[in-house]
């Protein structure tokens, strides 16, 4: 670009107003040559209206402008003295103003002195009229250089709040309710948020010639008949909390349409509490998939954890983690948290111990396949509950590693729970699948599995232990989930990988599901399968081009979707039920218990002691076929293993 482009850019652009705001400080000289200007001036406006009040019969320096000189250096002494000019205009304060006023004073006092000692010494005066003069010098000097360092401030803070409009997105807030109302005001008070609210947004017509805080109303249909550029736009801002699934649903959809940024705001309580923080976020697509969550009955679960002892197996992943969290709200005496991955297990334990500082807590690095490591813990701490969420769970993984599988969701399972019932421990609850029911691939095959043992077990007859299953889909958020790995590929510009175009899955968020694992511990008699009411499944690709969206981007144009295959093991939809599964109803409306098909205890305790000596034996054909012997819904899908099917 030439240096004729880049001027003309600058000038009609607009960029040289924006510089202004830029610019750190009026150089000293031009301050102090500004000054001596209004200095000047105000000597020959004096001079000017003392010549009008005497009707010019003397002139008011008898001896021509020596006087005009000396009153100019007087003036320049005391602003260096003072120091007048050194402040940075801008920011100037009540002690710069001081400051002013005592150089002004100063210098009418002292040309003061000097006039009247002259006229003692010499019989002669040096200014004709001379206290008229002094006071009408001093209040126009003083009041020049005082309004124009304001006029300065004022300016820059102008230039600045144009600036800040032209940087701040413009947008409108959902809904004329008083929580709307109170939001957007809390917006427009607070410097430091980057959104300019234009107007409110409504479904209602009566309100569209009527204006809040001085802002106009849109309606719903203006929005569907102009563009984003025809309305002078960039996003809408809405409060989460007042909306239901559907009326989010309805106008995410529509602001998408039209290339809206769609925002959430957090609750006014928060918004005024952090005021220097963006607390104000881009809409994620865990809010529009998200559902009213279970209420718990928190004294019941409260009682249940409250001064107990509480083993959470899997405690450093997704969902074991919030489980802790969860817990230590209840003030048990001591959780024992239990993982096999180094780092996250330490990471959690920093977390821990600086939320509860109070809390007792015990970080256990081992693997559940290994009784002699486990056996232990039961024998010291004679736990009152045990959370077991510890699995493998990657699909495509397991199914390339069968063996695994066994080793650490069926043996695992088996040694907590024998152990769990032997030491007489009150409640174990399971973490299982909705993969479990008729299992496409090992994973699920295996957790189908462990649930068959615990139910078994707690059929036994010397057995105390309530046993308790819950069963759910996929979860937000947690490691390995479709949506982190949906986010990291649209930040790296593409393309999103979806296996099949008809894919669905059903979804709940990490708090939803471990409170659906507080709750079915508390409220289970033992050997039910709880399984939760997770509404409608959504359709993978759908979620993938909302995420595009709302990422301000263009599916399928910004960000290319790709069909890869369904991997091994993987179907297309899931299910929460099995066929041959009847449910029954609980006092909650969400939760239901599955009543799925059982098995004998020295039936799955013998496929079980079975299917382990395969895998220590890296079998794999012979592991999947003893799956598959156990579990006869079995039926693999893409996988190596159809074979065993013919």
């Amino acid at each position: 670009m030439s240096i004729n482009r880049k001027f003309n850019k600058r000038i009609y652009g607009g960029d040289n107003l924006m510089g202004l705001s830029d610019l750190r400080y009026l150089p000293r000289w031009i301050i102090l040559s500004i000054d001596i200007l209004f200095i000047t001036f105000s000597i020959y406006f004096s001079c000017y209206l003392i010549e009008k009040l005497s009707y010019g019969s003397n002139p008011v320096f008898p001896h021509g402008n020596m006087m005009v000189v000396m009153i100019i250096v007087i003036s320049v002494m005391f602003m260096f003295l003072f120091r007048t000019y050194a402040g940075i205009i801008r920011h100037s304060t009540f002690i710069d103003l001081f400051k002013l006023f005592l150089a002004t004073f100063s210098t009418t006092a002292l040309v003061a002195v000097i006039s009247f000692s002259y006229y003692l010494v010499k019989g002669e005066r040096l200014i004709y009229m001379s206290v008229p003069f002094l006071v009408i010098f001093c209040t126009a000097s003083f009041m020049l250089m005082f309004l124009f360092r304001l006029f300065v401030k004022e300016f820059f803070h102008f230039i600045r709040q144009i600036r800040r409009s032209t940087l701040r997105k413009r947008i409108l807030v959902l809904g004329i309710t008083e929580q709307s109302v109170a939001m957007a005001r809390a917006v427009i008070d607070n410097p430091n948020l980057p959104y300019h609210v234009v107007g409110f947004l409504t479904q209602r017509h009566d309100s569209s010639r009527a204006s809040l805080l001085g802002k106009p109303i849109y309606t719903k249909e203006k929005i569907e008949q102009n563009s984003k550029q025809d309305l002078i736009l960039d996003g809408v801002l809405l409060l989460q909390e007042l909306m239901s699934k559907e009326e989010m649903n309805y106008w995410v959809t529509l602001f998408l349409e039209k290339d809206l940024e769609v925002f959430k705001a957090p609750s006014l309580q928060k918004l005024k509490e952090n005021d220097h923080e963006p607390t104000i976020k881009k809409l994620q697509i865990e809010d529009l998939l998200n559902r009213k969550p279970i209420k718990i009955e928190n004294e019941e679960v409260r009682m249940r954890h409250f001064g107990k002892t509480i083993l959470i197996t899997g405690g450093a992943g997704s969902i074991g983690s919030e489980i802790v969290r969860q817990v230590a709200l209840f003030n048990p005496e001591l959780i024992v948290v239990l993982d096999q991955a180094e780092t996250p297990l330490y990471e959690i334990e920093m977390e821990m111990r600086k939320t509860f500082p109070m809390l007792s807590f015990k970080f256990v690095l081992a693997d559940i396949s290994n009784r002699h490591r486990i056996e232990p813990l039961f024998r010291k701490y004679q736990f009152s509950m045990v959370y077991h969420a510890a699995a493998y769970k990657h699909v495509p993984l397991i199914e390339e590693n069968p063996h695994e599988a066994i080793l650490v969701n069926i043996l695992g399972t088996k040694n907590l729970a024998t152990l769990a019932s032997r030491h007489k421990v009150n409640r174990f609850v399971m973490v299982s699948t909705d993969k479990a029911v008729k299992p496409t691939n090992v994973m699920g095959a295996s957790k189908r599995t462990a649930e068959l043992f615990v139910q078994a077990l707690q059929k036994t007859g010397n057995n105390s232990t309530k046993f308790i299953t819950t069963r759910f889909g996929n979860v937000l958020g947690s490691n390995g989930s479709v949506i982190p790995h949906f986010k990291k590929q649209i930040e790296n510009g593409g393309p999103v990988t979806i296996t099949h175009a008809d894919i669905t899955r059903y979804f709940m968020t990490i708090p939803e599901a471990c409170d659906l694992v507080l709750q079915a511990g508390t409220m289970g008699k033992g050997g039910e399968i709880f399984v939760f009411d997770m509404g409608k499944p959504v359709k993978i690709v759908d979620l993938a081009e909302r995420m595009i969206k709302l990422s301000g981007l263009e599916p399928h144009v910004d960000i290319k979707i790709i069909y890869t295959g369904l991997r091994p093991g993987e179907k297309l939809y899931e299910e929460l039920l099995s066929d041959d599964a009847a449910t029954m109803p609980t006092h909650h409306e969400k939760i239901l218990i599955s009543k799925d098909p059982t098995m004998g205890y020295q039936n799955i305790d013998s496929h079980c002691n079975n299917i382990v000596k395969a895998a220590l034996r890296r079998e794999k054909m012979e592991v999947v076929q003893i799956l598959k012997d156990i579990v006869p819904e079995f039926k693999s899908n893409n996988s190596v293993y159809e074979v065993l099917d013919k």
